[in-house]
């Protein structure tokens, strides 16, 4: 935790903003999503190099983590239950094959190297879930976030999330020492799944009627500012009711897509994901301390999750053999472990289950499987494309074009400058 003066946190965001925008749109101009820029920027702003960015200050984390509720709301927002649900048992094939054998080879590559029980354990966990903000953000970067291998990725991250979320409460019961138990899970499995169910379920009877009054006051923004307090409210209730506030956050995306005030929701959460977003996915990348580097064991450990992280999530895209579309863009875009495999290290860390350098390899696992992906979606996706003799390989559109419809419908493609 930092404490800083006022104008010192202004001139931090000035930096943020400022270096992501610059480094997402040369991304863009050398055929990359723009994310990858803004990672870049987050290790050039980190502890490693300027010094300026510490993801762990108190502000900076509070304002990243409202960047991935913003983002996963507007990921919602475009989300098509309709289409995300024709796509089902392919994301619960990939999404139960991409949980069970990162697990199983984590915990494997933890015995095999000398860890304890706990550790072994915890370093599984931190393999299991992938980070549904890095895979979708790139995927809409390449415009590939409404293709059927998009919605199966973007189904089967939701899904292992849950699980994850699962896992995560499993491996915080035997960290502090209580005994793990069929009763304890099935709680906690059903407190996660059953959130997303009643959402959906209940929201698609309540809140249409409620956003159609909204509508009918006249002052400019309202829908906007109404649509945002309902994604924080499911954000909040989904984090009360023991769940993950991303996943209340996407929640409240899904049920409002179908709504006619969807448009007046969107534009308002494009326009504050502008700000927001950035800050997340540079926080992310000022996580990473490269003075690890220079220690072994932290090598070794690192490399060995990264090679099982990789090649497990890969593996998990071929599993539904019967999908005739593109396992490999399936594979690739489920690597990422991002806040999810995070938030597991630093339990870890807080609980003493891992050490520092335990959790050094960990960290380099998540911030190598992160930056990894986009760079490796973009060169699938045009070879994609140029199989099929797209003219578009490299994509450049952001979720505010996918969110408008012109990714989809043949409408004039925006500048990189107006990506989100």
């Amino acid at each position: 935790m930092t404490d800083h003066s006022f104008p010192q946190l202004l001139a931090t965001l000035v930096a943020l903003l400022l270096a992501t925008k610059a480094l997402g749109v040369l991304a863009q101009r050398i055929g990359q999503p723009a994310v990858v820029g803004e990672l870049i920027a987050g290790v050039l702003l980190g502890g490693s190099v300027v010094g300026i960015l510490n993801p762990a200050d108190t502000v900076i984390h509070a304002l990243a983590e409202l960047g991935v509720l913003v983002l996963l709301f507007e990921i919602g927002l475009h989300t098509d239950l309709k289409s995300l649900m024709r796509v089902g048992t392919e994301a619960l094939m990939v999404a139960a094959v991409g949980v069970a054998v990162p697990f199983g080879l984590g915990y494997a590559v933890g015995a095999v190297l000398g860890l304890s029980t706990i550790p072994a354990i915890v370093c599984g966990a931190a393999l299991t879930a992938t980070s549904i903000g890095i895979s979708a953000r790139t995927l809409s970067d390449l415009r590939r976030l409404d293709t059927p291998e998009g919605q199966i990725v973007l189904g089967a991250a939701v899904i292992d999330d849950i699980i994850g979320l699962v896992i995560l409460s499993v491996v915080s019961g035997l960290v502090g020492g209580a005994a793990l138990t069929l009763g304890g899970v099935t709680i906690t499995t059903a407190i996660a799944v059953g959130f997303v169910v009643a959402a959906v379920v209940l929201g698609s009877i309540l809140v249409p009627p409620l956003f159609r009054a909204v509508a009918r006051v006249e002052a400019s923004g309202t829908l906007g500012v109404v649509g945002l307090a309902f994604a924080l409210l499911m954000a909040w209730l989904a984090a009360t009711a023991g769940s993950a506030a991303i996943i209340g956050a996407f929640s409240a995306g899904l049920v409002l897509h179908g709504t006619p005030q969807r448009a007046a929701i969107e534009k308002a959460t494009t326009n504050l994901g502008h700000f927001f977003v950035p800050i997340f996915f540079a926080s992310v990348g000022a996580a990473i301390e490269l003075d690890t580097l220079r220690d072994v064991r932290v090598l070794a450990i690192g490399g060995a999750l990264i090679a099982v992280g990789v090649i497990s999530k890969f593996a998990a895209g071929y599993s539904p053999w019967w999908f005739k579309g593109d396992k490999a863009l399936i594979g690739i875009a489920m690597i990422p472990r991002g806040e999810v495999g995070l938030i597991f290290a630093r339990m870890g860390l807080a609980t003493g289950a891992l050490t520092s350098q335990l959790y050094s390899a960990v960290a380099l696992m998540v911030l190598v499987t992160t930056f990894l992906t986009p760079p490796l979606l973009a060169r699938r996706a045009r070879t994609t494309a140029r199989g099929e003799g797209s003219s578009d390989p490299a994509g450049g559109g952001g979720i505010d074009d996918l969110v408008s419809g012109a990714a989809v419908r043949g409408e004039p493609r925006r500048s990189p400058s107006q990506h989100l």
